[in-house]
């Protein structure tokens, strides 16, 4: 690994602003205040989102069976690098290893961070490309995000007030229910709304 690249982590999944249907997926520098947007698409995003709000599919998703493949085989990702950037496309590389010899793979960006989640890995972008790409977030921006919530925050807030008046057996059925339909924004919802009344417990 290249002393100078710069860590990332994972902020979040909001809705594009630009494109309709897509996603936004933010990174962030890690010990820094620059941020990288890259848009994807929905099951790109539904492959992140799950790790982030830890739900467990019924069926396992095409990135867990990676995962579970690269293990059964003694293959494990070491790091995720984004290391191009090309007409507004984020291209990276996945470094593997195999406990004797190291390998990259070519890796769409919003694959190689669901991995990333996946195998606890660290995420690293090129310094030129955080230069070149990376939003410093003013405070007057994250006062007004603050004040307006993103779409997906608030249909998630509507959607947490809704199950309060199930009892936690109700609850319990619905999120199994949402999970069985991998309906996970709505599992989120639920799961968020249980997470509560234990915090009040």
């Amino acid at each position: 690994m290249q002393n100078n690249l710069i860590r990332l982590k994972v902020i979040g999944i909001s809705y594009s602003q630009t494109q309709s249907g897509a996603y936004a997926l933010i990174l962030a520098e890690e010990n820094g205040e620059r941020r990288i947007p890259i848009i994807i698409g929905g099951f790109e995003a539904q492959a992140i989102v799950i790790k982030l709000e830890n739900l467990e599919p019924p069926r396992p998703l095409t990135h867990d069976l990676f995962r579970s493949f690269a293990q059964a085989c003694g293959v494990t990702v070491e790091q995720v690098l984004i290391n191009k950037l090309r007409e507004g496309i984020f291209y990276s590389e996945i470094l593997c290893t195999d406990g004797e010899k190291r390998f990259r793979i070519d890796s769409r960006t919003s694959d190689a961070v669901a991995l990333a989640l996946r195998f606890e890995c660290p995420i690293f972008i090129e310094p030129q490309i955080l230069n070149e790409a990376g939003i410093v977030m003013s405070t007057t921006t994250e006062e007004e995000q603050k004040k307006t919530p993103e779409p997906a925050q608030e249909k998630k807030k509507a959607a947490a007030s809704e199950y309060g008046m199930y009892s936690v057996e109700e609850l319990n059925d619905l999120l199994a229910e949402a999970i069985a339909r991998e309906d996970y924004e709505q599992a989120a919802a639920i799961r968020d709304e249980m997470a509560r009344r234990k915090g009040q417990g």
